[in-house]
């Protein structure tokens, strides 16, 4: 890893600027520029997101965008409408109006004598979302995106819901930290002497977000519109498409291989939810040069061979001992021209009684029989988090205690190693006794030591079984087909080791359980299967793609002054079987910024608690704090989130204040409720 400072051309940065909009509203945005721009125009790089240009992401932003500047692009980072210093309210993720003022954005920087007229957009999370929606408005000058750890559906892979679960582990927390982000001000130097009117009106009119996600607990219109899934050919612009197996976003990688129809790329590592030029766990890759090439096709027209490459090339995590934590995943890269790739196949293991798995290529398994199975609560309590950001105790710890608390099905030993990459696929034959109901399936990858490690897994919500548009609950005793996706992965089980599905009826803290407990029944035998995509090594696998080493322009300078420290705790009572599972995240600590004087401290705190053998006792409590300040001027908002669920309903509570100084200038409290939705 380098810090680059030598670059083709010399780069010149303007620090604010403000970009007009139709109806007056003014979005703030920094620049980065080859100093000879209005001279030689040059295509221009936008990065769209509502995390603070001018502190929180100031010292990130660099990186990237001067080093786009230092080879020939205008680097642009723009505040969202109510974010940051821009002016407005933002008022949920992704709305229309983001996309309205993007499209008006676009039109500025093309029209701007230092710009070519080509545009690019380039980002990570939001950023990469709203990359892909903003492609499908058509804008005349967007001509390319580079989207990473984002999603093409928003409904299946966001912090919302998975399988038609509530996503308890994130849907909380992220609305807790947007409520405290939205409610912080802009700076004065930049809003002038309004600035404190305008902090009063956001905290005053900013809304809770989990208001409108808990209001649509199916995949409605609320969820399709933004969700580019709906309409792939919507989208003409080129698109590159990156991902990480630990990140929680990296199942729309091979969607939009397969689902757009023009230029289109994709590459997913074993990377969490971080750029892969600095990136835990590695390899990282020279991923800033990788987007040169692409900028130099799709912006500058330099035949440089990028559009003529394998459409995906994809990181084969090797086997590793379960851990907490990977500095690095041992594999190697394959490439493919399509999705599904070329020679995989799918192979079939039969669930089969007496708790094995077994080989389609062996004896057909005959006869059928019936087990039953209710998880304790805290089951899913070693899953990890759902999206990894590179942390310790991110990743899921040795699964031999979740196995003990699951329904397991194990195979014998591989003779060979088996090596997949695509979907897993569990086909259940299966009833409950109560009409709401969840399976939660892990396939992993069992050393001859005995350690489980976790290679993929998957969730469903049983009232979802036939889509999530229309759920309907079960009938008890019913018999139901069902098949269950597992998230997508490239991963090697060694010879020796063992496959094991295990099925639980509990996922805590990732899902909110079921309203009352419920045993679930599986028919055992034909029926009910395991498919994994296997893909053969192929000689044409390359050895090591040529990514270049992994650089990046300088950053900001950062002052630490006070360390920040992220802990992840489980404790259990064990008089009263209560579990507490509390995730510290102190997000770099008391710190300032050593160019600007700006100081910042954030504190973000999640404590998840159950008690085994009484679903209605979640519940997940988030407190933040974000405080900034510049000599003598100081703020802080403070935020403290509760959610709870009784049998029928789902209720929230969120209390804010914020103070300029030490004096409480506002404060605001939510209590919302919300009927259960076949959940």
């Amino acid at each position: 890893m380098a810090v680059r400072t030598d670059f083709p051309r010399r780069i010149r940065r303007i620090d604010h600027l403000w970009i007009p909009l139709a109806d007056g509203t003014r979005l703030a945005a920094r620049i980065w520029l080859p100093e000879d721009a209005e001279e030689d125009p040059v295509p221009a790089i936008l990065e769209y997101l509502p995390y603070r240009k001018g502190d929180a992401f100031a010292a990130r932003d660099p990186r990237h965008h001067a080093y786009f500047a230092g080879h020939g692009y205008a680097g642009v980072r723009v505040d969202l409408r109510g974010s940051g210093d821009s002016d407005g309210i933002l008022l949920d993720e992704y709305l229309p109006q983001e996309e309205d003022d993007a499209l008006e954005v676009i039109a500025w920087l093309a029209g701007q004598p230092w710009c070519s007229g080509a545009v690019g957009m380039f980002g990570i999370s939001w950023g990469g979302f709203n990359g892909l929606q903003v492609a499908a408005r058509r804008p005349p000058a967007l001509k390319a995106v580079i989207s990473l750890c984002a999603s093409d559906d928003r409904y299946a892979d966001d912090v919302h819901y998975a399988g038609g679960c509530v996503l308890a582990v994130d849907m909380l927390p992220w609305a807790a930290t947007m409520l405290t982000g939205n409610a912080l001000p802009p700076h004065p130097e930049v809003a002038g002497g309004g600035w404190r009117d305008t902090w009063l009106q956001r905290i005053e009119r900013t809304p809770a977000y989990i208001e409108a996600w808990l209001r649509h607990q199916r995949r409605d219109d609320y969820w399709r519109r933004g969700s580019v899934c709906e309409d792939y050919a919507a989208i003409e612009a080129a698109v590159y498409a990156v991902g990480g197996w630990a990140d929680g976003y990296s199942n729309a990688v091979p969607r939009l291989i397969e689902g757009l129809p023009g230029p289109r790329k994709g590459l997913i590592g074993p990377w969490s939810h971080a750029f892969p030029y600095d990136v835990t766990p590695g390899p990282a890759i020279g991923f800033l040069h990788e987007c040169l090439r692409w900028w130099d096709h799709w912006l500058k027209g330099d035949a440089n061979g990028i559009a003529d490459e394998p459409v995906l090339r994809a990181w084969i995590q090797d086997a590793v001992p379960p851990a907490g934590y990977h500095a690095h995943r041992p594999g190697r890269w394959v490439a493919d021209e399509a999705w599904p790739p070329r020679g995989a196949e799918p192979r079939t293991w039969t669930l089969a009684p007496g708790e094995g798995l077994i080989s389609g290529n062996g004896a057909p398994v005959r006869g059928e029989e019936t087990m039953a199975h209710r998880s304790v609560e805290s089951t899913g309590i070693d899953a990890g988090v759902w999206c990894a950001d590179g942390g310790e105790g991110d990743w899921p710890i040795d699964q031999r205690a979740e196995d003990g608390r699951s329904l397991c099905f194990t195979s014998e030993p591989l003779a060979e190693p088996l090596e997949i990459l695509g979907f897993p696929e569990v086909e259940l034959a299966l009833s409950a006794d109560r009409p709401n109901a969840l399976a939660a399936v892990r396939l992993c990858a069992v050393a001859p030591g005995g350690e489980s490690l976790l290679v993929t897994r998957g969730l469903l919500n049983l009232a979802h079984r036939d889509g999530h548009a229309e759920p309907r609950p079960l009938e008890p005793g019913r018999r139901y087909d069902v098949r269950l996706r597992l998230d997508a992965i490239g991963h090697v089980i060694p010879a020796g080791h063992r496959l094991r599905v295990a099925i639980s009826t509990s996922y805590w803290p990732w899902v909110w359980p079921s309203p009352e407990p419920f045993t679930l029944t599986l028919h055992v035998g034909p029926a009910s299967r395991l498919v994994l995509p296997v893909r053969p090594p192929r000689p044409d696998d390359e050895p090591q793609p040529a990514f270049g080493r992994p650089e990046w322009a300088d950053p900001l300078a950062v002052e630490v002054l006070r360390a920040g420290r992220t802990t992840r705790t489980h404790t259990h009572d064990l008089a009263t079987g209560a579990h507490e599972l509390r995730f510290e995240w102190d997000v770099g600590g008391h710190r300032r910024l050593a160019e600007t004087g700006i100081e910042m401290d954030d504190t973000h705190v999640t404590t998840y608690r159950i008690v085994d053998g009484d679903p209605l006792s979640a519940s997940v409590r988030v407190q933040c704090s974000s405080a900034l300040g510049r000599g003598d001027w100081r703020v802080r908002v403070e935020t403290d989130s509760l959610m709870t669920s009784t049998a029928t309903e789902f209720l929230v509570t969120h209390c804010l204040d914020a103070f300029e100084g030490e004096a409480r200038v506002a404060s605001r409290s939510w209590t919302l409720a919300f009927p259960r939705d076949r959940v």
